[in-house]
């Protein structure tokens, strides 16, 4: 279905629905940054409780016009209509991105308004449609002039400093304790594997083992740590996938290059890719956790060291 094709009762029907899933997404907002950030979130309920006065008014005079039955057109069955993201399962989005989308939204609803207004030759349904292009542009520029104070005020500053907080609870350090169990604790295993078989189809087999093992049980050990409401740590789902996959990850970087067939390449590589790890564990450590980089380097390496030995020490002996 294209734009230019539809009719009055579809336009206003298209209207009514985007203008419902409008308000759902700063709905979304605001439930979002409720605990957070409760200044954006009452700008977001704000904002959505505008959409539903819009929808209000087209759903009165699409009533008036055609009955009420409203037929459901989205944004979606149209050519050409700007297509929404959907933002409630996304745990990192910020209050200065959702000003910045909103902003769009707001754009894109006056430029509908205003093609709509075009099309019909029914004076009530062009005023209307004439009118709401005029409050869209109004929002728009509330809108910017919101994100403009938030700025001045230095509360985007603010809810900056927030955010990154919260990244790094909520996905930084699942990740990075993950990181570090499947670089470190596989280590063990899988060198006592390869010392004490020097096949390297062997080795791989443990290492993958281990790596997807350890995977399982640190996502496990993650989720159930901490239901996040009091800590403020988010979905306790979400935080054990990221430790439970980096985990795996961890431990898988050295295990692939096992499937080399020579031993000797193939524990060399091993052994080049844990450096590497630990290098990236500890620049991990520097720039989010605030670890001196000394600091974090010794703490890793003589940690993975230990852990070499051991694997070394029970696979040659």
């Amino acid at each position: 279905m294209r734009f230019k094709d539809l009719n009055e009762a579809q336009i206003l029907a298209l209207a009514i629905h985007t203008e419902e899933e409008d308000a759902s997404i700063y709905r979304d907002f605001a439930h979002s940054f409720k605990l957070d950030f409760p200044k954006s979130a009452t700008v977001f309920e704000t904002m959505a409780q505008d959409e539903d006065r819009h929808k209000q008014h087209l759903t009165d005079l699409y009533k008036s016009k055609f009955g009420e039955h409203i037929p459901l057109i989205r944004r979606q069955d149209v050519k050409g209509m700007f297509q929404r993201k959907a933002f409630w399962f996304n745990e990192i989005i910020t209050p200065e991105k959702a000003m910045q989308e909103a902003i769009f939204m707001e754009k894109e609803a006056r430029s509908f308004y205003e093609l709509a207004a075009q099309k019909t030759n029914d004076t009530n349904i062009r005023d209307l449609l004439t009118h709401l292009a005029v409050e869209e542009q109004q929002h728009e520029h509330k809108a910017e002039e919101i994100d403009k104070e938030r700025i001045a005020s230095g509360i985007i500053n603010v809810e900056r400093e927030t955010a990154k907080k919260l990244f790094v609870l909520r996905f930084v350090q699942p990740g990075l304790a993950g990181l570090m169990d499947g670089s470190v604790s596989t280590l063990a295993p899988l060198f006592a594997a390869a010392f004490a078989t020097a096949n390297p189809d062997d080795t791989f087999k443990v290492g993958l083992a281990a790596s997807i093992g350890a995977g399982i049980s640190m996502a496990f050990a993650e989720a159930l740590s901490d239901d996040g409401k009091i800590s403020g740590r988010g979905s306790p789902v979400l935080r054990g996938l990221v430790c439970g996959a980096m985990t795996s990850i961890g431990g898988l970087g050295h295990t692939f290059p096992f499937l080399i067939p020579q031993f000797k390449p193939a524990l060399t590589l091993a052994i080049i890719v844990v450096v590497v790890e630990l290098a990236i564990i500890s620049w991990i450590r520097n720039h989010f956790m605030d670890t001196p980089l000394l600091s974090a380097i010794f703490q890793v390496v003589v940690g993975g060291i230990l852990v070499f030995i051991v694997g070394w020490l029970i696979g040659a002996g």
